[in-house]
């Protein structure tokens, strides 16, 4: 799987990180930090994504996400999260085409993450820009390791995580998921 992006420029907007990457199609997408202003575009990404993206994503049934939810996924707390978004310029605004975010744990040496591409941006490296640019703010911040929980069925995160270095293990607590783990 080789899911390097052909160009990467790093930008900052008021001491935030954005990033413009040209994929594998030659599309080209910003990704930035989420915000409390994406919340109707983090509701149409989440609803326009596909049953078995949704599943993936939420590990259960997730159709319609609560205004609690897509407060939590757009109000991050910095200190122990962060997130990004990939958009792409639709008419006056932007649509949200992929989604990244970590949130550390309590003693913030360890991390959970997770990382959703709506369907038709999917196989063009987007997946994997997103995750590294995570990587690197979870090195930054000193985190020591990274995982993510998945659906053993996600054979698409399991290519993604071995192409990053994770390594995977069936999910002691439920043989229906696998955790991916990568030490930074």
């Amino acid at each position: 799987m080789n899911a390097t992006p052909l160009v990467s420029q790093t930008s900052e907007v008021s001491g935030f990180p954005r990033w413009s990457e040209t994929l594998h199609d030659r599309s080209r997408v910003l990704i930035r930090p989420i915000n409390k202003l994406d919340h109707d575009a983090e509701r149409a990404f989440i609803e326009g994504l596909s049953p078995e993206s949704r599943h993936f994503r939420f590990l259960g049934a997730v159709g319609h996400p609560s205004e609690r939810m897509l407060d939590q996924f757009t109000d991050i707390d910095p200190a122990r999260e962060a997130a990004f978004v990939a958009v792409v310029p639709v008419d006056s605004h932007e649509r949200i085409v992929g989604v990244s975010r970590l949130v550390a744990d309590d003693d913030g040496l360890n991390c959970e993450c997770a990382v959703t591409v709506s369907d038709d941006w999917q196989n063009k490296g987007l997946g994997t820009v997103l995750m590294k640019h995570l990587i690197e703010v979870a090195r930054a911040r000193g985190l020591r390791t990274m995982i993510s929980i998945d659906s053993f069925e996600n054979m698409e995160m399991k290519d993604l995580a071995r192409h990053l270095g994770f390594q995977t293990r069936v999910d002691p607590d439920d043989a229906h998921q696998v955790i991916h783990e990568l030490v930074l």
